[in-house]
């Protein structure tokens, strides 16, 4: 009989693997709606839907191994990180999906609330939160919106020598600015940026990529925490933003 693993559990949702089958549980119905939709409008692979039946997805296991986890080396070649920079933009360069996604000032509302949290509750020191704000506000100018991912990370992205063979987790897909994605796949690894921009073929904005390092870890920090996690971890959120100073 196969066991049952819990991937990840927390208080908005979970995910089981049962042999070669994931079961995705949700507590927010339209999120799995939107992963199942962005999967099916995606140019690159994706799991294998088995049935969704809300608030349950099952998908089929991928082929291969995680590009890599936040606070390790990845073990992936520089070719696999070069291959998913071209998945990323085969998925850029694809239609718009129908449905919207971040635009700048949703962006710019959220990192403001985020930032005075973290001050007020003395999460993390005044001064660390001040300079990564700066840092942050490149990336808060009008971009072109593509088909985004929303939530590109290493973990999301398995690879099998130097092929990608799926991308995970289209809950967060829609409309959104290129660069968020490229930030969110090298955040903690900042020595594959090269790697990546070399696949994705194409002039890339090296600081407004930074900006949204500091962005997207400034924005996370507080979920994190109230989720059971750990953003002070070695190559980590906390150590993302020190990076900066």
């Amino acid at each position: 009989m196969d066991e049952i693993e819990i991937v990840v559990a927390h208080q908005e949702r979970a995910t089981l693997r049962v042999g070669d089958v994931f079961l995705k549980i949700d507590a927010e119905r339209g999120r799995t709606d939107v992963e199942v939709e962005a999967m099916a409008l995606a140019p690159i692979p994706t799991p294998r839907m088995l049935w969704h039946q809300p608030p349950v997805l099952a998908l089929a296991a991928l082929p291969g191994t995680e590009l890599g986890r936040l606070g390790e080396p990845s073990p992936a070649s520089p070719a696999a990180w070069a291959a998913t920079g071209a998945a990323a933009r085969k998925l850029h360069d694809a239609p718009l999906p129908p449905w919207p996604g971040r635009t700048p000032e949703k962006a710019a509302a959220n990192l403001d609330a985020e930032c005075e949290w973290l001050v007020t509750t003395g999460g993390l020191p005044a001064d660390l939160v001040k300079r990564n704000r700066q840092v942050a506000e490149a990336a808060l100018r009008p971009w072109t919106p593509v088909f985004a991912h929303g939530d590109f990370q290493i973990t999301h992205v398995f690879v099998d020598g130097d092929e990608v063979t799926g991308v995970l987790d289209w809950s967060e897909a829609g409309r959104g600015d290129p660069l968020c994605d490229l930030a969110s796949l090298t955040l903690g690894h900042e020595e594959h940026l090269g790697d990546v921009v070399e696949g994705y073929g194409k002039d890339v904005d090296l600081d407004v990529v930074r900006a949204w390092w500091s962005m997207r870890s400034l924005l996370n920090i507080r979920w994190l925490i109230q989720h059971g996690f750990d953003p002070a971890v070695p190559g980590g959120e906390i150590d993302v933003l020190r990076a900066r100073m």
